[in-house]
């Protein structure tokens, strides 16, 4: 018997830094520095999400700079695939917690858009 659907994808996002790391990269590839900086997300912690992300295949990463060698992370096209789903968790968020309104944007974006400029 396969493992319940639900249960397997909380293994791999199912925690408040993956999920924020996602809605994110979701806006355009990120740099390690900028996620501490918007998140202040612990850097231990950090490092082991954007590794689990990436060996989830939901993210890569590719340099941006070579001496010393620095990355910046990209979503897979499965990775994109998870704005649905987080669009609809901010919508929840906002309907039953006192919480701010993400912009417009975030709302209007398609999982294609994102790929695309995940490309770009």
């Amino acid at each position: 018997m396969k493992p319940c659907p639900l249960h397997q994808a909380l293994n791999v996002i199912g925690d408040k830094w993956s999920l924020l790391l996602l809605r994110d990269l979701l806006q355009g590839p990120k740099r390690y520095s900028a996620f501490c900086e918007q998140e202040g997300i612990p850097t231990n912690i950090l490092a082991a999400r954007l590794k689990r992300l990436q060996e989830a295949g939901l993210l890569t990463k590719q340099p941006y700079q070579q001496q010393p060698v620095r990355y910046e992370y990209l979503l897979t096209a499965k990775g994109a695939a998870l704005l649905p789903a987080i669009q609809k968790l901010a919508e929840w968020g906002m309907a039953y917690t006192d919480s701010s309104t993400p912009p417009e944007a975030f709302f209007s974006l398609t999982a294609a858009q994102v790929q695309k400029a995940q490309a770009s």
